[in-house]
Protein backbone atom coordinates (compact mmCIF):
# COMPACT_ATOMS: atom_id res chain seq x y z
CA UNK A 1 0.00 0.00 0.00
CA UNK A 2 1.33 3.56 -1.61
CA UNK A 3 0.00 6.81 -0.98
CA UNK A 4 0.03 6.64 -4.67
CA UNK A 5 -2.64 3.95 -4.15
CA UNK A 6 -4.90 5.96 -1.71
CA UNK A 7 -8.14 7.24 -2.32
CA UNK A 8 -7.37 10.26 -0.23
CA UNK A 9 -5.06 13.08 -0.70
CA UNK A 10 -4.73 16.82 0.18
CA UNK A 11 -8.11 18.16 -1.50
CA UNK A 12 -9.54 15.05 0.04
CA UNK A 13 -8.39 16.12 3.82
CA UNK A 14 -9.46 19.78 3.35
CA UNK A 15 -12.65 18.92 1.97
CA UNK A 16 -13.29 16.62 5.32
CA UNK A 17 -11.69 19.02 7.32
CA UNK A 18 -13.85 22.22 6.37
CA UNK A 19 -15.64 23.38 9.39
CA UNK A 20 -12.66 22.53 11.67
CA UNK A 21 -9.82 23.95 14.02
CA UNK A 22 -7.38 25.16 11.60
CA UNK A 23 -4.50 23.51 13.69
CA UNK A 24 -6.36 20.19 13.13
CA UNK A 25 -6.35 20.13 9.49
CA UNK A 26 -2.83 21.29 9.30
CA UNK A 27 -2.04 18.29 11.85
CA UNK A 28 -4.03 15.89 9.04
CA UNK A 29 -1.86 17.25 6.15
CA UNK A 30 1.03 16.58 8.20
CA UNK A 31 0.44 13.17 8.91
CA UNK A 32 -0.81 12.65 5.31
CA UNK A 33 2.24 13.52 4.11
CA UNK A 34 4.18 10.71 6.20
CA UNK A 35 2.49 7.99 5.44
CA UNK A 36 4.03 6.88 2.38
CA UNK A 37 7.60 6.38 4.06
CA UNK A 38 6.00 4.61 7.35
CA UNK A 39 6.04 1.13 7.48
CA UNK A 40 3.08 -1.29 8.14
CA UNK A 41 2.56 -2.88 11.71
CA UNK A 42 4.29 -6.53 11.73
CA UNK A 43 2.05 -8.59 14.52
CA UNK A 44 3.41 -11.29 15.70
CA UNK A 45 2.74 -14.05 13.86
CA UNK A 46 0.04 -12.53 11.80
CA UNK A 47 0.30 -11.48 7.72
CA UNK A 48 -1.50 -8.66 7.16
CA UNK A 49 -0.13 -7.74 4.14
CA UNK A 50 -3.28 -8.53 2.30
CA UNK A 51 -5.61 -6.96 4.68
CA UNK A 52 -7.20 -3.69 3.27
CA UNK A 53 -7.30 -1.19 6.45
CA UNK A 54 -7.96 1.57 3.64
CA UNK A 55 -11.44 1.08 2.61
CA UNK A 56 -13.00 3.45 -0.03
CA UNK A 57 -15.48 4.78 1.86
CA UNK A 58 -16.15 7.87 3.88
CA UNK A 59 -18.49 7.40 7.16
CA UNK A 60 -22.38 8.10 5.90
CA UNK A 61 -23.29 11.37 7.26
CA UNK A 62 -26.40 10.80 10.46
CA UNK A 63 -28.62 13.52 11.72
CA UNK A 64 -28.85 13.87 15.29
CA UNK A 65 -31.61 12.39 17.70
CA UNK A 66 -33.60 14.74 20.22
CA UNK A 67 -33.22 11.81 22.91
CA UNK A 68 -32.11 8.42 23.48
CA UNK A 69 -35.62 7.03 22.54
CA UNK A 70 -34.80 8.15 19.09
CA UNK A 71 -32.11 5.63 18.75
CA UNK A 72 -31.98 1.86 17.64
CA UNK A 73 -33.61 -1.05 19.84
CA UNK A 74 -30.15 -2.39 20.41
CA UNK A 75 -28.50 0.90 21.15
CA UNK A 76 -30.88 2.01 23.66
CA UNK A 77 -30.57 -1.32 25.34
CA UNK A 78 -27.14 0.04 26.97
CA UNK A 79 -28.38 2.64 28.52
CA UNK A 80 -30.67 2.58 32.18
CA UNK A 81 -32.11 5.23 33.99
CA UNK A 82 -29.25 6.37 35.87
CA UNK A 83 -27.65 7.04 32.94
CA UNK A 84 -26.70 11.14 32.59
CA UNK A 85 -23.23 11.43 31.12
CA UNK A 86 -23.87 9.96 27.67
CA UNK A 87 -22.38 10.73 24.30
CA UNK A 88 -23.43 9.27 21.01
CA UNK A 89 -22.22 9.14 17.52
CA UNK A 90 -24.03 7.66 14.72
CA UNK A 91 -20.60 7.13 11.69
CA UNK A 92 -18.80 9.85 13.23
CA UNK A 93 -21.71 12.39 13.30
CA UNK A 94 -22.60 13.67 16.98
CA UNK A 95 -26.23 12.05 17.35
CA UNK A 96 -26.70 12.73 20.90
CA UNK A 97 -24.57 14.18 23.88
CA UNK A 98 -25.96 14.38 27.67
CA UNK A 99 -23.79 15.73 30.76
CA UNK A 100 -25.21 15.64 34.35
CA UNK A 101 -25.13 18.86 36.32
CA UNK A 102 -22.84 17.33 38.62
CA UNK A 103 -20.14 17.14 35.84
CA UNK A 104 -20.66 20.70 34.56
CA UNK A 105 -20.17 22.02 37.69
CA UNK A 106 -17.17 20.08 38.20
CA UNK A 107 -15.43 21.61 34.68
CA UNK A 108 -15.61 18.44 33.65
CA UNK A 109 -15.62 18.25 29.40
CA UNK A 110 -16.95 15.22 27.47
CA UNK A 111 -17.70 15.82 23.80
CA UNK A 112 -17.00 14.95 20.58
CA UNK A 113 -13.29 15.73 19.21
CA UNK A 114 -14.07 17.73 16.34
CA UNK A 115 -16.06 19.98 18.73
CA UNK A 116 -13.43 20.02 21.29
CA UNK A 117 -10.68 20.96 19.07
CA UNK A 118 -12.38 23.90 17.86
CA UNK A 119 -13.48 24.66 21.90
CA UNK A 120 -11.19 23.12 23.97
CA UNK A 121 -8.07 23.55 21.00
CA UNK A 122 -4.86 24.31 24.29
CA UNK A 123 -6.02 20.92 25.99
CA UNK A 124 -6.31 18.88 23.09
CA UNK A 125 -3.28 19.78 21.55
CA UNK A 126 -1.49 19.10 24.40
CA UNK A 127 -2.35 15.68 24.47
CA UNK A 128 -3.35 14.91 21.41
CA UNK A 129 -0.89 11.92 19.82
CA UNK A 130 2.24 13.56 22.34
CA UNK A 131 2.25 11.28 25.31
CA UNK A 132 0.29 8.12 23.98
CA UNK A 133 0.15 6.60 20.64
CA UNK A 134 2.68 8.76 18.25
CA UNK A 135 1.70 9.77 14.55
CA UNK A 136 4.67 8.44 13.41
CA UNK A 137 4.59 4.57 14.72
CA UNK A 138 3.64 3.20 11.29
CA UNK A 139 1.43 3.44 8.33
CA UNK A 140 -1.66 2.96 9.90
CA UNK A 141 -1.07 5.34 13.02
CA UNK A 142 -0.09 8.01 10.18
CA UNK A 143 -3.24 7.36 8.83
CA UNK A 144 -5.47 7.75 11.35
CA UNK A 145 -4.32 11.09 12.08
CA UNK A 146 -4.89 12.49 8.78
CA UNK A 147 -8.29 10.72 8.56
CA UNK A 148 -10.34 11.14 12.01
CA UNK A 149 -13.96 11.26 11.55
CA UNK A 150 -15.17 10.53 15.01
CA UNK A 151 -14.41 9.69 18.55
CA UNK A 152 -14.35 11.59 21.92
CA UNK A 153 -12.32 14.43 24.20
CA UNK A 154 -12.57 13.50 27.87
CA UNK A 155 -10.99 16.07 30.62
CA UNK A 156 -11.36 15.97 34.04
CA UNK A 157 -10.21 18.99 36.23
CA UNK A 158 -7.42 18.31 39.54
CA UNK A 159 -8.94 16.85 42.02
CA UNK A 160 -12.54 16.22 40.77
CA UNK A 161 -14.35 12.91 41.96
CA UNK A 162 -17.16 12.01 39.47
CA UNK A 163 -19.35 9.75 40.74
CA UNK A 164 -21.45 9.00 37.54
CA UNK A 165 -19.48 7.10 34.46
CA UNK A 166 -19.01 8.81 31.45
CA UNK A 167 -20.45 6.56 28.65
CA UNK A 168 -19.63 7.02 24.81
CA UNK A 169 -21.78 4.69 22.02
CA UNK A 170 -20.28 4.65 18.50
CA UNK A 171 -23.10 3.25 16.00
CA UNK A 172 -21.40 2.13 13.02
CA UNK A 173 -24.30 2.86 10.29
CA UNK A 174 -24.79 2.76 6.63
CA UNK A 175 -23.48 -0.17 4.39
CA UNK A 176 -20.16 1.19 3.97
CA UNK A 177 -18.09 2.80 6.52
CA UNK A 178 -14.69 4.17 7.21
CA UNK A 179 -14.48 4.63 10.54
CA UNK A 180 -11.42 6.57 12.14
CA UNK A 181 -12.24 7.11 15.53
CA UNK A 182 -9.91 8.77 18.06
CA UNK A 183 -10.70 9.09 21.87
CA UNK A 184 -8.43 11.26 23.92
CA UNK A 185 -9.18 11.20 27.70
CA UNK A 186 -7.63 13.03 30.11
CA UNK A 187 -7.63 12.67 34.54
CA UNK A 188 -5.83 16.03 35.41
CA UNK A 189 -3.89 15.72 39.03
CA UNK A 190 -5.70 13.39 41.86
CA UNK A 191 -9.17 13.29 39.78
CA UNK A 192 -11.01 9.96 39.56
CA UNK A 193 -14.01 8.48 36.89
CA UNK A 194 -15.10 5.93 34.86
CA UNK A 195 -15.18 5.93 31.20
CA UNK A 196 -17.39 2.99 29.10
CA UNK A 197 -17.27 3.08 25.28
CA UNK A 198 -19.37 0.83 23.51
CA UNK A 199 -18.71 0.18 19.09
CA UNK A 200 -21.56 -1.28 17.13
CA UNK A 201 -22.09 -2.42 13.87
CA UNK A 202 -25.03 -3.05 11.95
CA UNK A 203 -23.97 -6.73 10.41
CA UNK A 204 -24.34 -6.27 6.88
CA UNK A 205 -21.95 -2.78 7.15
CA UNK A 206 -18.55 -3.51 5.46
CA UNK A 207 -15.47 -1.47 5.65
CA UNK A 208 -12.45 -0.35 8.27
CA UNK A 209 -12.29 1.28 11.30
CA UNK A 210 -8.85 2.60 12.69
CA UNK A 211 -9.07 3.34 16.41
CA UNK A 212 -6.82 4.92 18.79
CA UNK A 213 -7.91 5.78 22.17
CA UNK A 214 -5.15 7.33 24.41
CA UNK A 215 -5.57 7.92 27.93
CA UNK A 216 -3.44 10.20 29.94
CA UNK A 217 -3.15 9.83 33.81
CA UNK A 218 -1.31 12.81 35.92
CA UNK A 219 -0.34 12.67 39.22
CA UNK A 220 -2.55 10.29 41.63
CA UNK A 221 -5.58 10.01 38.74
CA UNK A 222 -7.75 6.89 39.03
CA UNK A 223 -9.40 5.90 36.12
CA UNK A 224 -11.41 2.65 34.88
CA UNK A 225 -11.58 2.55 31.02
CA UNK A 226 -14.32 -0.27 30.18
CA UNK A 227 -14.95 -0.96 26.50
CA UNK A 228 -17.16 -3.46 24.40
CA UNK A 229 -16.25 -4.01 20.64
CA UNK A 230 -18.74 -5.44 18.41
CA UNK A 231 -17.82 -5.01 14.88
CA UNK A 232 -19.21 -6.85 11.29
CA UNK A 233 -17.90 -9.66 9.98
CA UNK A 234 -16.85 -7.77 6.95
CA UNK A 235 -14.88 -4.91 8.55
CA UNK A 236 -11.26 -5.05 8.74
CA UNK A 237 -10.19 -3.38 12.28
CA UNK A 238 -7.40 -2.12 13.74
CA UNK A 239 -7.36 -0.80 17.39
CA UNK A 240 -5.21 1.13 19.35
CA UNK A 241 -5.20 1.56 22.93
CA UNK A 242 -2.70 3.16 25.17
CA UNK A 243 -2.32 4.50 28.57
CA UNK A 244 0.24 6.51 30.14
CA UNK A 245 0.35 6.45 33.98
CA UNK A 246 1.86 9.56 36.13
CA UNK A 247 2.94 9.50 39.73
CA UNK A 248 0.87 7.20 42.13
CA UNK A 249 -2.21 6.89 39.29
CA UNK A 250 -4.42 3.78 38.26
CA UNK A 251 -5.21 2.52 35.42
CA UNK A 252 -8.13 -0.25 35.26
CA UNK A 253 -8.75 -1.96 31.68
CA UNK A 254 -12.17 -4.17 31.32
CA UNK A 255 -11.95 -5.11 27.44
CA UNK A 256 -14.75 -7.07 25.68
CA UNK A 257 -13.53 -7.69 22.41
CA UNK A 258 -16.10 -9.40 20.03
CA UNK A 259 -15.41 -8.28 16.57
CA UNK A 260 -16.60 -10.53 13.95
CA UNK A 261 -14.18 -9.70 11.37
CA UNK A 262 -10.55 -9.71 11.16
CA UNK A 263 -8.41 -7.61 13.79
CA UNK A 264 -5.32 -5.96 15.31
CA UNK A 265 -5.28 -5.21 18.61
CA UNK A 266 -2.92 -3.79 21.03
CA UNK A 267 -3.02 -1.98 24.35
CA UNK A 268 -0.06 -0.85 25.72
CA UNK A 269 -0.12 1.13 29.56
CA UNK A 270 3.24 2.94 30.22
CA UNK A 271 3.74 2.94 33.83
CA UNK A 272 5.83 6.32 33.85
CA UNK A 273 5.71 7.24 37.31
CA UNK A 274 7.01 5.87 40.61
CA UNK A 275 4.12 3.90 42.26
CA UNK A 276 1.92 3.90 39.62
CA UNK A 277 -0.21 0.80 39.06
CA UNK A 278 -2.59 -0.71 35.91
CA UNK A 279 -4.56 -3.95 35.20
CA UNK A 280 -5.70 -4.70 32.41
CA UNK A 281 -8.53 -7.65 31.81
CA UNK A 282 -8.82 -8.80 28.36
CA UNK A 283 -12.41 -11.20 26.98
CA UNK A 284 -12.30 -12.10 23.26
CA UNK A 285 -14.39 -14.92 21.21
CA UNK A 286 -13.06 -15.59 17.74
CA UNK A 287 -15.69 -17.68 15.37
CA UNK A 288 -15.94 -18.35 12.08
CA UNK A 289 -12.70 -18.14 9.58
CA UNK A 290 -11.33 -14.51 11.22
CA UNK A 291 -8.16 -14.09 12.27
CA UNK A 292 -7.00 -11.99 15.19
CA UNK A 293 -3.99 -10.76 17.01
CA UNK A 294 -4.72 -9.22 20.48
CA UNK A 295 -1.09 -8.03 22.16
CA UNK A 296 -1.76 -6.76 25.93
CA UNK A 297 1.81 -4.71 27.25
CA UNK A 298 2.36 -3.44 30.17
CA UNK A 299 5.55 -1.60 30.07
CA UNK A 300 7.78 -0.27 33.46
CA UNK A 301 9.16 2.79 33.99
CA UNK A 302 7.99 3.98 37.33
CA UNK A 303 9.95 2.67 40.60
CA UNK A 304 7.58 0.54 42.72
CA UNK A 305 5.32 -0.02 39.89
CA UNK A 306 2.86 -2.66 38.99
CA UNK A 307 1.21 -4.54 36.27
CA UNK A 308 -1.36 -6.94 36.09
CA UNK A 309 -2.49 -8.57 32.68
CA UNK A 310 -5.60 -11.34 32.42
CA UNK A 311 -6.32 -12.53 28.96
CA UNK A 312 -9.26 -15.06 28.77
CA UNK A 313 -10.08 -15.99 24.95
CA UNK A 314 -12.71 -18.94 23.57
CA UNK A 315 -11.57 -19.99 19.77
CA UNK A 316 -14.68 -21.92 17.73
CA UNK A 317 -15.04 -22.71 14.08
CA UNK A 318 -11.61 -22.23 11.85
CA UNK A 319 -11.04 -18.77 13.94
CA UNK A 320 -7.30 -18.53 14.30
CA UNK A 321 -5.89 -15.78 17.74
CA UNK A 322 -2.81 -14.98 18.92
CA UNK A 323 -2.40 -13.99 22.08
CA UNK A 324 0.24 -11.67 23.42
CA UNK A 325 0.88 -10.46 26.88
CA UNK A 326 3.79 -8.71 27.59
CA UNK A 327 5.66 -7.25 30.89
CA UNK A 328 8.51 -5.48 30.55
CA UNK A 329 10.26 -3.89 33.47
CA UNK A 330 12.77 -1.03 32.40
CA UNK A 331 16.22 -0.21 33.96
CA UNK A 332 15.92 1.70 37.07
CA UNK A 333 11.94 0.63 37.79
CA UNK A 334 13.24 -1.22 40.90
CA UNK A 335 10.67 -2.81 43.02
CA UNK A 336 8.13 -3.43 40.12
CA UNK A 337 5.86 -6.00 40.22
CA UNK A 338 5.09 -7.52 36.33
CA UNK A 339 2.38 -10.67 36.32
CA UNK A 340 0.30 -12.16 33.95
CA UNK A 341 -2.06 -14.65 33.22
CA UNK A 342 -3.49 -15.53 29.44
CA UNK A 343 -5.69 -18.93 29.15
CA UNK A 344 -7.62 -19.64 25.79
CA UNK A 345 -10.23 -22.64 25.51
CA UNK A 346 -10.80 -24.60 22.67
CA UNK A 347 -14.32 -25.80 21.54
CA UNK A 348 -13.68 -27.92 18.42
CA UNK A 349 -10.35 -29.61 16.48
CA UNK A 350 -10.10 -26.72 13.84
CA UNK A 351 -9.60 -23.92 16.04
CA UNK A 352 -6.36 -22.68 17.04
CA UNK A 353 -5.26 -20.39 19.49
CA UNK A 354 -1.91 -18.89 20.59
CA UNK A 355 -0.79 -17.85 24.04
CA UNK A 356 2.20 -16.27 24.25
CA UNK A 357 3.63 -14.52 27.77
CA UNK A 358 6.60 -12.70 27.60
CA UNK A 359 8.71 -10.78 30.04
CA UNK A 360 11.18 -8.47 29.37
CA UNK A 361 13.11 -7.28 33.02
CA UNK A 362 16.59 -5.29 32.62
CA UNK A 363 16.49 -4.55 36.56
CA UNK A 364 17.39 -6.81 39.38
CA UNK A 365 15.02 -5.52 42.47
CA UNK A 366 11.85 -6.52 41.02
CA UNK A 367 8.97 -9.14 40.74
CA UNK A 368 7.55 -11.09 37.63
CA UNK A 369 5.65 -13.98 37.01
CA UNK A 370 3.79 -15.40 34.04
CA UNK A 371 0.77 -18.30 33.55
CA UNK A 372 -0.52 -19.22 30.21
CA UNK A 373 -2.27 -22.64 29.07
CA UNK A 374 -4.53 -23.42 26.14
CA UNK A 375 -7.04 -26.36 25.95
CA UNK A 376 -10.87 -27.72 26.02
CA UNK A 377 -12.85 -27.22 28.22
CA UNK A 378 -12.28 -29.13 31.49
CA UNK A 379 -13.88 -32.33 31.53
CA UNK A 380 -14.00 -32.95 35.05
CA UNK A 381 -16.25 -29.31 35.28
CA UNK A 382 -18.68 -30.69 32.58
CA UNK A 383 -18.85 -34.34 33.92
CA UNK A 384 -19.88 -32.42 37.64
CA UNK A 385 -22.58 -30.40 35.82
CA UNK A 386 -23.72 -33.46 33.90
CA UNK A 387 -24.46 -35.47 36.79
CA UNK A 388 -26.31 -33.07 38.42
CA UNK A 389 -28.64 -33.38 35.04
CA UNK A 390 -27.15 -30.36 33.16
CA UNK A 391 -27.45 -31.61 29.44
CA UNK A 392 -23.64 -31.18 27.94
CA UNK A 393 -24.24 -28.21 25.47
CA UNK A 394 -26.35 -26.13 28.54
CA UNK A 395 -22.99 -27.49 30.70
CA UNK A 396 -20.64 -26.46 28.24
CA UNK A 397 -22.35 -23.40 28.10
CA UNK A 398 -21.98 -22.42 31.50
CA UNK A 399 -18.41 -23.26 31.72
CA UNK A 400 -17.21 -20.31 28.82
CA UNK A 401 -19.31 -18.08 30.67
CA UNK A 402 -17.58 -18.65 34.15
CA UNK A 403 -13.83 -18.71 32.30
CA UNK A 404 -15.04 -14.83 30.68
CA UNK A 405 -16.67 -13.68 33.94
CA UNK A 406 -13.64 -12.15 35.07
CA UNK A 407 -14.03 -9.66 33.14
CA UNK A 408 -17.72 -9.65 32.24
CA UNK A 409 -18.08 -8.53 35.59
CA UNK A 410 -15.50 -5.72 35.75
CA UNK A 411 -17.48 -3.56 33.47
CA UNK A 412 -19.23 -0.75 36.09
CA UNK A 413 -22.53 -0.46 33.77
CA UNK A 414 -25.02 -2.68 33.37
CA UNK A 415 -26.46 -2.16 30.33
CA UNK A 416 -23.07 -2.66 28.64
CA UNK A 417 -22.53 -5.79 31.01
CA UNK A 418 -25.89 -7.24 29.63
CA UNK A 419 -25.24 -6.36 26.23
CA UNK A 420 -21.63 -8.13 26.75
CA UNK A 421 -23.50 -11.27 28.08
CA UNK A 422 -25.69 -11.05 25.47
CA UNK A 423 -23.09 -11.02 22.83
CA UNK A 424 -21.29 -14.01 24.79
CA UNK A 425 -24.69 -16.32 24.45
CA UNK A 426 -24.82 -15.60 20.73
CA UNK A 427 -21.37 -16.78 19.48
CA UNK A 428 -21.19 -19.76 21.80
CA UNK A 429 -24.03 -21.34 20.48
Amino acid sequence: MTIGTLPFDQDYIRQLASNEAAWLTEFRLQALAQVENLPMPKPDKTKIDKWDFVGTGRASKQEPVRSLEELPEDVKKLFTEETKNVLVQRSGTPAFVALSEEAKAKGVIFTDIVTAASEHSELVQKYLMKDGVKVDEHRLTALHAALINGGAFVYVPKNVVLETPLQAVYVIDGEEANVYNHVLVVADANSAFTYVENYVANETTTGVANIVAEVILEQGAQVKFGAVDLLAKNMTTYVNRRGTVGRDGRLEWALGLMNDGDTISENITNLVGDGSFADTKTVTIGRGEQTQNFTTKVVHFGKNSEGFILKHGVQKGSATSIFNGIGKIEHGASKSNAQQTSRVLMLNDKARGDANPILLIDEDDVMAGHAASVGRVDPTQLYYLMSRGIPKFEAERLVIHGFLAPVVNELPIEGVKAQLVAVIERKVR
